[in-house]
């Protein structure tokens, strides 16, 4: 039961930048430091406390938007939740637990951003925004990996297979970034004619991102994010690093024309895994959370 679990106290995002209001804010942080079925580099459950940390070394300014955004944007940082820090957590505890809070959360307005943790728990976020209302939506991926395999090392709930969860509560999706992926997943792919843009065509092709965009058949997204889709020369700090990924300004590329053209309804920023003695990873994933939040406001008009 979800009951038995406690939440956890964590850093606000920006820290003493902005003063935080649960009532008044319109975007909400969900650090989730849930941690269970990593097949490689451990340490995820370390990733939302690492870039709340690092987060306090950002500028306000946006120099893109010419704005500083935190003082035009309420912003609440959510206790933590499934934290396997801490506590056991089973993953259908996790899933339950997300799915509640997110739903909570996003029926109050706010623009829910959830922090992992492993990719698997964006299967209960997902779950909220269900549970929050029957418009269709699409689920965009930024990643390294399909995350199609029907379950992995024993169980459906691998981080591995959250994507096929996805497509099994009959969701659509776009995957962007994808450079690895099983025969299994390979094989959905075709059979369900699943939209891909895989990373070594984003590499060569100018227009990917026009077509990518054109892709997504409806107007509300939810954004997925895996720190992995990112290249390693910029996001060491993960569990499954791959070769070949997106660049800083490809992906931040990619992101502002998805605001721009679609109602992003929510996002998360998964698998941080943050490597000692090395902060790059955490502070890139800290400017990439405050970035979302501004397309988020710009895209709003919050920032008029």
């Amino acid at each position: 039961m979800t009951s038995t679990l406690t939440s956890t106290a964590v850093v606000d995002f920006l820290g003493s930048e902005i003063v935080p209001n649960a009532q008044t804010a319109q975007v909400a942080i969900l650090p989730i430091p849930f941690e269970a079925t990593t097949s490689y580099r451990k340490g995820c459950e370390n990733g939302p406390a690492a870039l709340l940390e690092a987060s306090h070394q950002l500028e306000c300014y946006d120099d893109e938007l010419e704005r500083e955004v935190c003082f035009a944007v309420g912003i609440y940082t959510h206790p933590a939740i499934a934290d396997t820090r801490s506590q056991d957590v089973s993953s259908e505890q996790m899933l339950q637990l997300t799915q509640q809070t997110v739903y909570d959360l996003a029926s109050s307005g706010k623009f829910v951003i959830a922090l992992g943790g492993e990719h698997s728990i964006t299967a209960g976020v997902v779950a909220g925004y269900q549970q929050l209302s029957d418009e269709p939506f699409t689920v965009v991926q930024i990643d390294a990996h399909g995350d199609l395999r029907y379950e992995y090392e024993g169980t459906i709930h691998n981080h591995a297979c959250v994507m096929r969860r996805v497509v099994e509560m009959g969701l659509p999706t776009v995957q962007v970034g994808i450079r690895s992926l099983c025969i299994e997943e390979a094989n959905l792919i075709k059979e369900k004619q699943l939209p891909i843009f895989w990373a070594r065509d984003i590499a060569t092709q100018p227009d990917w991102i026009e077509k990518a965009i054109a892709a997504i058949p409806t107007k509300r997204v939810f954004l997925t994010i895996d720190l992995d889709g990112i290249d390693p020369s910029s996001m060491p700090g993960v569990g499954t690093p791959e070769p070949g990924g997106l660049s800083w300004y490809g992906l931040l590329g990619f992101l502002q024309r998805l605001f721009t053209t679609h109602t992003v309804i929510g996002c998360d920023v998964m698998e941080l895994a943050p490597v000692a003695d090395c902060v790059v990873s955490e502070f890139t994933a800290a400017k990439l959370t405050y970035k979302l939040i501004g397309y988020h406001a710009l895209a709003t008009g919050l920032l008029n």
